[in-house]
């Protein structure tokens, strides 16, 4: 599987959108991941389960208001067993570590290159409950488990893994997201901390201060610490 994409800044932190194809509704993904993931549906089809994006591309904009909303408390900021934490008590680097478990820095985000994407089975959800995208949805006795245990012996094949799946101190374990290898592992290579700084020039980045001058220590901790096995 070979990627002829050309890998611009621009797509590397969620400001382009020309290497996009739609996967189905609002959902888009790199063309060469649609196809891929479309072979894994149509066999996960076969296999009894309805594989369903729940999250796919997410630009750069998206994800700055995703970033500011939990900085400013307008959104929850969860801890590590999901629970909402109280950011009132918290210095400025505290509140960025916690935010950082969750989610990703504008322009940081693996959902920027069209590789990434959340996914479940409707099929699986009970009617009155809302998908929370929780590990306990995905593990043992959760909803989704059986679609867990059957992307974990099949998504290789057609190029998808867990860049999350294991706890590294760093991102917090994510079974529902899916990469797509052949361009993620590219893209992972391209992104520093100076493309990084060169796509927050003129934005508002809540908690930029402090986080200008750890950039390095979180690179290490929450951008390049990822499972890269597939």
């Amino acid at each position: 599987m070979t990627i002829t994409t050309t890998i611009t800044l621009d797509m590397i932190t969620g400001r382009s959108t020309g290497h996009l194809a739609t996967l189905s509704g609002n959902h888009r993904l790199h063309s060469d991941a649609v196809t891929a993931f479309q072979a894994m549906q149509a066999a996960a089809r076969e296999a009894g389960f309805d594989l369903q994006p729940a999250s796919t591309f997410r630009d750069f904009q998206r994800q700055q208001a995703i970033w500011n909303a939990k900085f400013r408390g307008e959104r929850p900021v969860l801890d590590a067993d999901s629970r909402p934490i109280d950011i009132s008590i918290m210095s400025e680097g505290e509140l960025c570590r916690a935010i950082l478990r969750w989610s990703a820095l504008p322009g940081a985000s693996r959902h920027h290159w069209g590789s990434d994407l959340d996914i479940y089975d409707p099929s699986l959800l009970p009617a009155e409950h809302k998908l929370q995208l929780e590990p306990w949805e995905y593990n043992v006795g959760g909803y989704f488990h059986p679609l867990t245990t059957w992307l974990s012996a099949n998504m290789k094949k057609y190029g998808f893994y867990r860049p999350f799946e294991n706890e590294q101190g760093g991102v917090a374990v994510e079974p529902w997201h899916l990469s797509y290898y052949p361009l993620a592992n590219q893209i992972q290579r391209l992104l520093t901390p100076t493309s990084l700084l060169a796509a927050w020039e003129n934005e508002e980045i809540a908690g930029s201060t402090w986080l200008v001058k750890h950039l390095d220590e979180i690179f290490a901790q929450y951008i390049t610490k990822v499972n890269e096995v597939m």
